[in-house]
């Protein structure tokens, strides 16, 4: 029923594919970066000013700008059936890109300005060990966080968009590892952080992917049917539910099911974040958000 994930075969893959997705992602960030993140010609400055006058605290407005975000990002996701009816698949993907970005890249930049300026709960940065929990908790997180590599063209409308009944690899053992990855994250940071807005964004980002669980499913339901309830049957949300009551079997040779190439991407990403978070940190202070 469910189709095998991550699967990436050289073979099928066509250059001129590759080379519309990087001229895409190319004309994305830039525009992403005129139109909202420069402060001398984008909205994101004004966008952050009038939320932050919603209140004096760092952890409303943080909230508020989840909600902003998981208003949008939900909000479309429940009206991409009508809407690719009405728009085509690819252009459907376009204004959902379009209008999801700005909004997430204002809360990530605004949680990275003020992630200290919380009130502090405890403090265990300098406890032996933490450091490396935290580290091994979100290098496993984003493992979770981002399946959407499975088919990055379909990310970018390069190929039509679809939505997939995944069963292999991470889903045999969690059908929603966005979620999962989220919590695993937020749990991490949050307790490296130890502050009043750590908790503020981790309630919001992890209430927003609990409803993004239970509105995935029906999108599923809608667009599969019985598909995704046999599937869902032999599938668990809380990870490895499923395969201890025994209603996922893992085949012998399972660990293959992640030798793959979207696997290994996100390893070199995972990595390159976390490289790159003095760089993350200092474009972000610039902005003053």
């Amino acid at each position: 029923i469910g189709e095998d994930s991550a699967l990436f075969e050289l073979a099928k893959q066509k250059i001129s594919s590759w080379v519309y997705f990087t001229g895409i992602l190319g004309v994305v960030l830039f525009a992403l970066n005129v139109l909202w993140i420069d402060p001398s010609t984008g909205f994101g400055t004004a966008f952050v000013n009038a939320v932050s006058e919603l209140s004096d605290s760092h952890e409303v407005i943080l909230l508020i700008l989840i909600i902003i975000f998981a208003t949008v990002h939900s909000g479309m996701a429940s009206l991409r059936d009508a809407g690719e009816k009405l728009i085509g698949e690819r252009a459907y993907r376009v204004l959902f890109a379009g209008i999801s970005l700005p909004s997430a890249v204002s809360t990530i930049v605004y949680f990275i300005n003020h992630r200290y300026d919380g009130i502090q709960l405890w403090q265990v940065q300098s406890v032996s060990g933490i450091h490396e929990l935290v580290w091994v908790s979100s290098f496993i997180s984003f493992f979770l966080l981002y399946p959407s590599t499975f088919n990055l063209l379909e990310v970018a409308a390069v190929d039509k968009p679809k939505m997939h009944l995944w069963e292999t690899g991470i889903m045999r053992i969690t059908r929603h590892p966005q979620m999962v990855g989220q919590v695993i994250w937020c749990l991490a940071h949050t307790l490296w952080i130890g502050n009043s807005v750590a908790v503020a964004a981790s309630v919001g980002l992890i209430a927003h992917h609990l409803f993004g669980v239970w509105n995935g499913d029906r999108r599923l339901v809608s667009r599969h049917g019985q598909a995704f309830e046999v599937l869902r049957s032999r599938t668990s949300i809380i990870p490895f539910a499923a395969i201890l009551d025994g209603r996922q079997k893992l085949p012998r040779d399972y660990y293959k099911e992640f030798i793959r190439l979207p696997y290994l991407t996100i390893t070199f990403l995972t990595l390159g974040a976390y490289f790159a978070h003095p760089l993350m940190q200092s474009s972000s202070f610039e902005l003053h958000w």
